[in-house]
């Protein structure tokens, strides 16, 4: 009987132990009985629609139609691809370090390096032109469905349609912008076009540098830390909207709060979230997950590596190679576990369940079901198709990202040489194209080897008896054959090209040079495959269009639409979670962020300044640093303020844990958190830390004094 019930603890412990390893997969429970929740479409509510009824039930908030749009007119969108916020009414800007990274090299002077060193304007004299950088301010909405979709109705074809849709969003913003000419207007599509919003913008294109903090100090762990949490990162910068060379006035900006935040405080985030494909089908979804994130998951992986060895090499001191490792090492997070969310069982389960329930719904209204019944069956017919050529396209794309510059002069040499032949350019222009086409910062360390990634692209995604792998790699290495490519390519130096070149377009149509082989033998194929691909595209964005009718039809405004660069409104609240065993703390302080310095011997990622080992008497490492919320963010939201009731800035968002990575398919609550940089610690870092007082004053006056 003892030996019974030990036996049977036994087993029990081992039950518990497998199902709480498992983290986000729960094996051990039945797909079948799997159910969609609530907010698995996600909380990120446009302005047109607010969920004011629901704020009020959840939180006890009703926004007036003042403070919404108060929220509305503080947030910015800069063209950089993040958000950003008015903080005071002297046009001072307030987004993330890692938004503004890649202009700093622009704005530097002399020796200055300010991603290694910060930077800080003490006076308005020193506030630093960005060059190309813009920021946007939304200040109209209008709904515009009915006049896009009455005329798309008028197209025979999908790419009628199409078009009749282009021609009428232009005609439409031509209209606005005759009215009022101040504005840019935009037309954005939300649920796949199911509706359709006209935004106007008020943009401001003379931004400058006030503040940024160092980049060690911003993204202290670098990639190891990236999308995880705990985090120790100041990733916040300040900048200044500019007009007629003075500061900008604004009645809209977000004060400061000097009260941080606590668990369970309702907290709201108002930002640009870039995209989200929750809408999509199964099919979509299991096209992604067997085809498209497997593809990009490999290359990121293999760029990262390559960078991080360059890294490593210059030991951590070029820091255009780091920005660039952080770039990349941010995608990988971004798209391996995105693909591992895919993977997942209970996540699937759950968006089968949600699109079960929306068929049904479909299905049981017949006026519906007769206009949106077969979409289901045609997206899955469409993607099966996709399928058939997707690893040959890829291996056959030549990519300005990832693949090497001997493809890409070998693809404009042979185009060149092609337009001689046919008489459509002299042998002047011939000439004059060909001695400027080998790259001026051509980097052979680098080329040689992304083009190792290439052909592992080739022969990852092509039959082993392929023509191309027989002939590119056949039975060697990638790297053998790579090594070999080169000595056999006159692409490799620009006397060689321009030699090759110069004979004229037979020796470069007839070139046994590797890289124009390849050329010869892909290009005119893969145009048939991006052809027919097309083709389907287009028919899967009327389909897709109609996907967010039947949505927008059964579920309304309860339901928000897919992530679309443009701005939203997420509620949230600060809420801890259970991870690896223990509990994540609600925020962070810069104690941790010494603890990661020293724990980690102060090597590289974990770096900080040298002066973090006798920091002044006046600045409290207890202050919160980060913090954690529930709110529903993507990529695009970086930049956002974090706001209280009371649409006071408790923090800004920079970051989401490893567990918010499924939310371009799914949002959910269990563990996905938003990272955010607290406001107290902005605020004791830039104050007493780097004695930026002119910028604290105006933080928290909300004006300059």
């Amino acid at each position: 009987m003892r030996k019974s019930i030990l036996h049977s603890v036994i087993l029990l412990s081992v039950i518990l132990i497998a199902h709480f390893a498992s983290a986000q997969t729960y094996y051990d429970i039945n797909p079948d009985t799997v159910k969609a929740q609530k907010f698995d479409m996600g909380k990120m509510w446009t302005f047109e629609n607010p969920p004011i009824d629901y704020f009020e039930k959840e939180y006890g908030f009703k926004p007036s139609a003042e403070l919404l749009e108060k929220f509305q007119k503080s947030a910015l969108k800069t063209n950089m691809g993040c958000s950003a916020s008015f903080v005071s009414q002297d046009g001072l800007i307030m987004t993330n370090h890692h938004c503004v990274r890649g202009n700093l090299a622009t704005v530097q002077l002399g020796e200055e390096n300010i991603l290694r060193d910060g930077f800080y304007a003490k006076s308005l004299d020193e506030e630093r032109t960005v060059p190309n950088l813009k920021v946007e301010q939304l200040v109209i909405i209008k709904d515009v469905t009915d006049e896009i979709q009455s005329a798309m109705n008028e197209g025979k074809t999908d790419a009628e349609k199409i078009e009749i849709r282009d021609n009428k969003i232009d005609e439409i913003k031509k209209t606005n912008s005759d009215e009022h000419p101040e504005i840019t207007f935009k037309i954005t599509s939300l649920y796949n076009g199911g509706k359709y919003s006209l935004y106007g913008y008020k943009v401001y294109s003379d931004i400058r540098l006030v503040f940024v903090p160092e980049l060690f100090v911003a993204k202290l762990g670098g990639d190891p830390d990236n999308f995880t949490y705990p985090r120790y990162g100041l990733d916040c910068a300040f900048l200044r909207a500019y007009e007629n060379g003075k500061p900008i006035k604004t009645d809209y900006y977000f004060s400061w709060s000097s009260e941080g935040v606590v668990e369970d405080q309702p907290v709201f985030v108002v930002g640009n979230p870039g995209g989200t494909d929750r809408i999509n089908t199964m099919a979509q979804i299991e096209y992604a997950r067997d085809i498209q994130y497997p593809m990009v998951v490999g290359m990121f992986n293999e760029m990262y590596n390559i960078y991080e060895e360059m890294v490593t090499e210059t030991k951590a001191e070029d820091f255009k190679l780091i920005a660039r490792l952080y770039s990349i090492g941010n995608a990988l997070k971004v798209y391996s576990g995105t693909y591992k969310a895919l993977l997942d069982p209970f996540i699937v389960a759950r968006k089968k369940d949600f699109e079960k329930n929306f068929r049904e719904s479909v299905n049981k209204n017949p006026e519906l079901n007769e206009k949106y019944g077969n979409i289901w069956s045609e997206l899955e017919t469409s993607r099966n198709q996709a399928r058939k050529d997707a690893h040959k396209i890829y291996a056959y794309t030549i990519s300005g990202f990832y693949s090497p510059q001997y493809f890409t002069m070998a693809r404009s040499l042979v185009n060149y040489a092609k337009q001689l032949k046919n008489d459509e350019i002299t042998k002047e222009k011939y000439d004059s194209l060909t001695a400027e086409l080998f790259p001026k910062d051509f980097n052979k360390d680098l080329q040689d080897k992304l083009l190792v990634v290439q052909l592992n692209i080739v022969k990852n995604n092509l039959p082993a008896d392929d023509k191309l792998v027989k002939e590119l790699i056949g039975d060697k290495s990638t790297e053998e054959a790579a090594k070999e490519m080169i000595v056999k390519s006159n692409l490799t130096s620009k006397e060689k090209l321009f030699g090759m070149a110069e004979e004229g377009y037979e020796s470069v149509l007839n070139s046994d040079d590797p890289f124009i082989y390849y050329v010869l033998n892909t290009q005119d194929e893969l145009k048939r495959m991006q052809d027919e691909n097309q083709t389907r595209v287009d028919k899967e964005e009327i389909l897709n269009q109609m996907l967010g009718e039947a949505l927008y039809q059964v579920y309304g405004d309860a339901i928000p639409p897919d992530a679309t660069g443009t701005l939203r409104f997420a509620d949230g609240i600060v809420k801890g979670y259970d991870y690896n065993g223990t509990r994540a703390p609600i925020k962070t302080t810069f104690y941790g962020a010494l603890d990661r310095y020293y724990s980690f011997d102060k090597k590289f990622p974990f770096i900080l300044p040298r002066y973090f080992e006798d920091l002044p008497d006046e600045f409290d490492p207890s202050t919160p640093l980060n913090f954690i919320s529930t709110n529903d963010i993507v990529g695009g939201n970086s930049g956002s303020a974090v706001l209280n009731k009371n649409a006071e800035i408790v923090g800004l968002a920079f970051d989401g844990n490893i567990e918010s990575l499924p939310s371009n398919f799914i949002y959910t609550t269990e563990a996905n958190r938003t990272v955010c940089v607290s406001a107290l610690g902005m605020m004791e870092a830039i104050r007493d830390l780097y004695k930026a007082n002119r910028l604290s004053e105006e933080i928290s006056n909300g004006k300059i004094k």
